[in-house]
């Protein structure tokens, strides 16, 4: 900023060089003094040039750098926030404010803003100097330039507004064009492509839009600021005109009042476009800090605990939980869950859809935090751990497996990545995901954006690999073999026991074979457990028990591959027994009895 006021204050001394030369050796016709002052004229010239160089050169380290801090920030506050966050915000509207806006508020501070306060600065300097060569004229200046002031102000009005809308409508294209890249196979299937693409369309022309309501509020006071100027510039050379006529202005201060009012030009032009830049830039950092902002409602206490010994005991107590935005009048998604699972035991939630079997497990690692009641590890309750101490003792496996654009060596070691290569082939092997190998490059074969590039079983394997490879005290799975066929899932279950017989276990149960990883069963209705206890037992005193399993069971088979014509078919539907039976199909999913 100095060196760009300096190259501005050294601008507004070559007018005032021009008046002594054209007043000085000019009008006296002695050519021998002109030399001075056409080197003086150069020696500024040179030195507005080398102050130019420099306002660029300064302005390259910084600007990059607070850029980079801020992005860096942004991308931490959003591995902060709690989950409930990101289920409220879109995707895209993230990625706009971490990319675009913050790539605009660089800008405006290494381009913005210094211009902004130079050229302010070199108007008054400027306006200073045309009222010391003539009063009158300087003041007549002054006076042409007050609509464009007005004018600011009103623009200042309209374009923040416009400028707000036009940076959440391209956070909403962003969020759709993510939508549809992850979607594709959807779009395709169904063939909706055209539907997605209108519906682009219909966003991308509301964008369109406001960015020409935008363009017209630019244009509108780029009419002021350049037509003031020029009438200025007129009604000023009539007015000196008539002044240097009268003798009351010598040529020399005529020549040197609009050299520097031409010097001014370009700080009065540029006004508009600054303030534009500038309005924009506060519309990014509002964006920005709406994000930075928000409050994290599941933070690490201020003196954690730390559990020296850990068993692995985890204990529900009282717990009640529901989402920030549930109405009032809705009940609480979990109400007053009390379960006890003992060290190495394992202990699987089944209940019909929407009891709340994901969402307790969920609560198990803080992805949410309990609205009421709490939860034990060791006697500890788990919101006076550090989040990752929790999270280093309780590993998850989840149904929707998710992979990241890295090695499967990578994603298998995300929860511990100073494990061996022993470790990686024990959890690879007990994921059953001896498919690694013949990847192009084995377990350093990149597995591309989200994983996508692999089956939705081989994307869960990994997954749950990655579950077992962190070696926690306590393993909560939500259905991580719903993608398996018959054949591997239960080779992946007799590799599962092994761990299980050691490490608790919390196993949301979607799959009859998987209930039969349990030491016991605990029954989810409507937000409570209502009874726990061993599958036999329950099965033989529990109504709402068989009605669960025999749902669980008729899914497994609907999930089965169509058996063919040669295969005898599965006996008639009939009455549920107490006890289930073997079916005489080949590939069943073992009995439940």
């Amino acid at each position: 900023m100095v060196s760009a006021l300096l190259a501005a204050l050294v601008a507004l001394a070559i007018p005032q060089v021009l008046r002594s030369l054209v007043d000085g050796p000019l009008q006296d016709g002695d050519s021998s003094e002109i030399w001075v002052p056409v080197l003086v004229v150069l020696a500024l010239g040179v030195i507005e040039a080398v102050m130019i160089w420099l306002r660029r050169w300064f302005v390259l380290q910084p600007g990059t750098r607070v850029e980079a801090g801020m992005r860096n920030a942004f991308y931490e506050k959003l591995q902060d926030l709690p989950v409930s966050f990101h289920d409220r915000w879109a995707s895209g509207q993230l990625l706009s404010r971490a990319v675009s806006d913050l790539n605009i508020i660089r800008r405006w501070m290494s381009f913005g803003l210094v211009l902004l306060v130079v050229n302010i600065a070199t108007i008054v300097v400027g306006f200073v100097f045309l009222i010391s060569i003539n009063w009158m004229l300087g003041v007549l200046f002054m006076v042409c330039s007050v609509p464009m002031w007005i004018y600011g102000y009103v623009f200042e009005k309209k374009y923040s507004v416009v400028s707000r809308r036009s940076q959440d409508q391209a956070g909403d294209l962003a969020t759709s064009v993510e939508e549809s890249v992850h979607g594709i196979r959807v779009l395709k299937a169904f063939g909706r492509g055209g539907h997605a693409l209108r519906n682009f369309v219909n966003q991308a022309e509301d964008l369109r839009g406001t960015e020409i309501e935008k363009a017209r509020a630019v244009a509108g006071i780029w009419l002021w600021l350049l037509l003031v100027p020029d009438v200025t510039f007129a009604l000023s050379l009539f007015g000196g005109v008539l002044l240097a006529a009268d003798g009351q202005l010598s040529v020399g201060e005529l020549v040197a009042f609009f050299a520097t009012a031409t010097v001014l030009r370009f700080p009065v032009e540029s006004i508009g476009y600054l303030l534009a830049m500038t309005f924009d830039a506060r519309t990014a950092a509002d964006r920005f800090f709406e994000v930075m902002d928000q409050e994290n409602t599941i933070t690490d206490p201020e003196s954690p605990v730390v559990i020296d010994d850990p068993e692995g005991r985890l204990v529900f107590e009282g717990v009640h939980f529901r989402y920030q935005d549930s109405p009032a009048q809705f009940p609480d998604l979990l109400d007053g869950i009390d379960l006890a699972l003992e060290p190495g035991e394992t202990m699987a939630l089944v209940g019909l859809t929407g009891s709340g079997k994901s969402t307790l497990t969920a609560l198990s690692t803080r992805l949410y935090d309990v609205t009421a009641g709490r939860i034990t590890l060791d006697g500890v309750d788990i919101r006076h751990l550090t989040r990752h101490d929790l999270r280093r003792h309780i590993a998850m496996a989840f149904e929707d497996a998710i992979l990241f654009s890295a090695s499967v060596r990578d994603n298998v070691l995300l929860g511990r990545p100073e494990a061996s290569d022993a470790d990686l082939a024990e959890a690879l092997d007990i994921a059953q995901a001896a498919f690694v190998h013949d990847l192009p490059h084995g377990v350093e074969t990149l597995v591309g954006e989200e994983g996508l590039s692999l089956s939705g079983g081989q994307r869960q394997r990994l997954a749950l690999a990655r579950a077992v490879a962190a070696r926690p005290e306590v393993l909560v799975l939500d259905d991580p073999l719903s993608a398996l066929d018959v054949d591997t899932e239960a080779l992946v279950e007799a590799a599962l026991r092994r761990v299980l017989a050691s490490t608790t276990g919390l196993i949301v149960a979607h799959r009859p074979s998987t209930v039969m990883l349990a030491d016991r069963v605990a029954l989810l209705e409507r937000g409570r457990v209502t009874a726990v206890g061993t599958h036999s037992h329950l099965l033989a005193t529990n109504d709402h028990y068989r009605f669960v399993i025999s749902s669980l069971d008729e899914e497994a088979a609907a999930a089965m591959p169509d058996p063919g014509p040669d295969t005898v078919p599965d006996p008639a539907p009939g009455p549920l027994p107490d006890v289930l039976h073997d079916t005489a199909a080949p590939n069943t999913r073992g009995a439940l009895s």
